[in-house]
C-alpha cells in the first residue's frame, strides 16, 4: 500500500532562487569556519605568549639561582680565606709565644748560672776564715734551688720568671745596701785614721815645745 505523496505547494506568485540559498549557506559555512580558524589561532597565540612567559620566569629563575649560588660561593671562599688568615695568625702567635718562652728560659737559666758563678767567686775570695761570709754562703746555698722547669707549662714558667727576678731584685737591692755600708765605713775608717794621725802628729811635735800665749813654740 503506497500513501498518496503530494507535492509541496508553493505560494502562488514566490520563486525559490536555490543559487542564492545556497550562496547564503556557503557564506554561513565560510563565517562560522573563519570564526573558528581565528578562535584558534587566537588561542594558540596566547598559548605561546604564555610558553614565553613561562621560559622567561624560567630563564630568571635560572639566572637567579646562579647569581645566589655565586654570592654563596664567594662568601664561601671570603670565609675560608678568613679561616686560613687567623690559623696563620694564630701559629705565628703561637710560634712567637715559644720562641720569646724559650728566650726566658735560657735568659733566666744564664741568669741563675751568672749569679751562681759569682756567689762561687764571692765565696772564693771571702776563704774560710771570715764567718760572717760563711754565714752568707749558708744562707745563699739555701737560697739557690734546682730550676727544674721543664715540666712547667706557659703560666707556671712565667710565674718562675718572676720569682726569679725578684730573687734577682733583691738580691741586687741587698748588694746595693751592703756596698754602700762599706763604702761608709771605709769613709768612716779614713776618717778615724787621719784624726789619730793628726791628733799623733800634734802630740809629738807638743813634746818639744812650750805654751807661749796660748801657743806652742
Amino acid at each position: 500500500f503506497m500513501p498518496n505523496l503530494v507535492p509541496p505547494k508553493i505560494p502562488d506568485g514566490e520563486r525559490l532562487d536555490f543559487d542564492d540559498i545556497h550562496r547564503k549557506r556557503m557564506e554561513k559555512d565560510l563565517n562560522e569556519l573563519q570564526a573558528l580558524i581565528e578562535a584558534h589561532f587566537e588561542s594558540r597565540k596566547k598559548e605561546e605568549e604564555e610558553l614565553i612567559s613561562l621560559k622567561d620566569r624560567i630563564e630568571q629563575r635560572r639566572a637567579e639561582r646562579a647569581e645566589q649560588q655565586r654570592i654563596r660561593s664567594e662568601r664561601e671562599k671570603e670565609r675560608q680565606a678568613r679561616m686560613a688568615e687567623e690559623r696563620a695568625r694564630k701559629e705565628e702567635e703561637e710560634a712567637r709565644k715559644k720562641a720569646e718562652e724559650e728566650a726566658r728560659k735560657k735568659k733566666a737559666f744564664s741568669n741563675m748560672l751568672h749569679f751562681g758563678g759569682y756567689m762561687q767567686k764571692s765565696e772564693k775570695k771571702g776563704g774560710k776564715r771570715q764567718t760572717e761570709r760563711e754565714k752568707k754562703k749558708k744562707i745563699l746555698s739555701e737560697r739557690r734551688k734546682p730550676l727544674n722547669i721543664d715540666h712547667l707549662n706557659e703560666e707556671r714558667l712565667r710565674e718562675k720568671a718572676m720569682e726569679l727576678w725578684q730573687t734577682i731584685r733583691d738580691l741586687e737591692a741587698e748588694k746595693f745596701d751592703l756596698q754602700e755600708k762599706f763604702k761608709r765605713q771605709k769613709y768612716e775608717i779614713n776618717v778615724l785614721r787621719n784624726r789619730v794621725s793628726d791628733h799623733q802628729k800634734v802630740s809629738k811635735g807638743a813634746r818639744g815645745k812650750t805654751m807661749v800665749g796660748g801657743r806652742w813654740k
